[in-house]
């Protein structure tokens, strides 16, 4: 926040060598690894469209409200006055302009609207921009623009649902959906006595006599925008374990039974609504085919991974920046924070972690968006964004501690952001597949998806030759990777060997050398312990160069 003309000659003693708010910045253009990379892998047009949504998320206000959707978390009303059940949240203000700024551009929607043309890229470009202001908010917009492909296994749901998810209107009142201008859409898979093993799911569906319809009764423990307006889920059948749409209206008109039990009271995350919620004749419509339900809600858990994978990066931009910003205004012991050596190392350091996920997220985008067209990028797309929602996530929480240790005391208050995004960094790790469930599917893909592993493979010989620690880490890869011995007792170590070897690769081929250099000797060269621990020889003013562009 910034005030007009604070004071600062007080009675006691004058405020000064306090740096000024970072406002008013564009997130896009002031980032000079996402421009090149963006450059690199999208097409032309993406370039206006994110410096639009970079100057709205930087701006002033967004940061404003991004604190406040914080400090006024949703509010649950499951009764009216009358003791009649509505079964509905109330968010902040602030939560729906936020909302309505990444709606009304396009983020949930432009990897179909421009879906062949470099819309998956756009789209992870804009969610790494949209989760630094505030976090809570991308969870409703990850899971709208997810459901696209589990709606078109049946092309009469997509026809009615589709062109309204992909309409650039934000509509928040609880009407049915043809009353409004633009849906969104949420996803409730697991339940108590299951979490991640959804095949243990209870809940029950009664098909009804109209083909594809069905009654569900059972519960859900995890339902994150539960104002949403339709959901997927998981219910047995005969068959198995089936997916179905749950709409919070009934095609007549009347309120469908969706009860809203609690709000989770979460770590972090606190201005998005996660709920608890029973099914009691509430009415569906199926997707896919009986007994498939996993298969069929798959594709839109793979797109929802890439996005989880993406928002921590985002956040290590916004911790990063605000950890530089910090040190170039502050000064101790006689010089600027940025000038002293030690401080300078840290932030070297932290900029080889940032900069390699930035590179990873992004290939990884632009193989989902080659991924439609040819085999080979849809192969490596498979296996890599589980490895990369794997290793994000396991950087975040430390990084963004580093971040705020960079800021001192006045990082750890909570009129800082810092506290904020330390907090929400877990979250991302545990949704969509917590660490040891994406190990054992990128483990469950070599071993299934035999095909997946040479696509991998041909992706990080790309950078073969080019530096002798990437070579040598690359060695040992194949050695484990030909090792079938107690797999899963090494998964995590597996998956990050093929994190870090994929960051190596796109490194040392698209990173100034300098750059690469020192992330391919402190990350591949010895064990990286603690930020701040980069070898003499690393050239700290090409690395620290790459954090801010005028």
């Amino acid at each position: 926040m910034n005030h007009r003309d604070p004071i600062v000659e007080l009675g006691t003693h004058r405020v000064e060598n306090q740096p000024e708010p970072l406002l008013d910045y564009d997130l896009y253009r002031t980032d000079p690894v996402l421009r090149e990379q963006v450059g690199r892998h999208g097409q032309a047009w993406t370039d206006g469209w994110l410096s639009d949504l970079g100057t709205a998320m930087g701006g002033a206000e967004a940061q404003r409200q991004g604190f406040e959707a914080n400090e006024n978390p949703p509010q649950l009303r499951a009764f009216d006055r009358y003791g009649r059940r509505i079964d509905q949240v109330d968010y902040h203000p602030s939560y729906h302009a936020l909302m309505s700024a990444a709606i009304e551009r396009g983020v949930h929607a432009i990897a179909w609207q421009a879906e062949g043309a470099g819309g998956h890229l756009a789209h992870i470009a804009a969610m790494y921009l949209i989760t630094q202001p505030e976090q809570g908010f991308c969870c409703p917009i990850t899971m709208t623009h997810s459901v696209i492909p589990a709606l078109r296994h049946d092309p009469a749901v997509a026809g009615e649902w589709e062109p309204r998810v992909l309409a650039n209107a934000y509509d928040p009142r609880f009407l049915p959906p043809g009353e409004k201008g633009g849906v969104t859409f949420g996803m409730a898979m697991t339940e108590k006595q299951g979490g991640s093993d959804v095949r243990a799911n209870s809940t029950q569906a009664r098909e009804l006599d109209a083909p594809g319809t069905y009654e569900l009764t059972g519960h859900k423990w995890f339902c994150s925008a539960p104002m949403s307006d339709a959901f997927l889920t998981l219910a047995q059948t005969g068959d198995g374990l089936t997916c179905f749409l749950v709409p919070r209206w009934r095609p007549d008109g009347s309120r469908n039974p969706f009860f809203i039990q609690r709000l989770k009271n979460k770590l972090g995350n606190r201005s998005n609504a996660s709920s608890e919620i029973e099914y009691a004749g509430t009415w569906a419509r199926r997707l896919g085919e009986p007994g498939r339900g996993v298969r069929t809600i798959i594709e839109m858990v793979q797109q929802t991974r890439l996005d989880a994978a993406t928002a921590p990066v985002g956040m290590m931009r916004q911790g990063l920046v605000q950890a530089h910003h910090h040190a170039a205004q502050r000064h101790a012991f006689g010089a600027r924070l940025v000038d002293q050596p030690l401080m300078r190392n840290v932030l070297a350091d932290l900029v080889l972690e940032w900069e390699a996920a930035t590179h990873l997220v992004l290939r990884v985008a632009r193989a989902v968006d080659d991924g439609h067209a040819e085999t080979q990028p849809a192969l490596f797309s498979r296996l890599a964004t589980a490895i990369t929602k794997y290793w994000t996530n396991k950087r975040a929480p430390q990084f963004l501690y580093e971040c705020m240790e960079c800021l001192g005391g006045g990082g750890y208050v909570e009129e800082s952001i810092l506290p904020r995004l330390y907090r929400e960094a877990p979250v991302n790790s545990i949704w969509e597949g917590s660490g040891n469930v994406i190990c054992l599917d990128v483990l469950r893909a070599v071993e299934r998806e035999p095909e997946t592993v040479p696509a991998l493979l041909r992706e990080i010989e790309a950078g073969a030759g080019r530096n002798d620690h990437l070579d040598r880490h690359v060695e040992q890869l194949k050695a484990t990777l030909r090792d079938d011995s107690d797999p899963q007792i090494r998964a995590r170590r597996l998956t990050e060997d093929m994190a870090l070897a994929l960051q190596g690769s796109l490194m040392v081929r698209n990173a100034p050398a300098p750059v690469a250099d020192a992330f391919c000797a402190s990350r591949l060269g010895h064990g990286h312990s603690v930020y701040g621990t980069l070898p003499p020889d690393a050239d700290l003013d090409a690395i620290i160069g790459r954090i801010w562009h005028d």
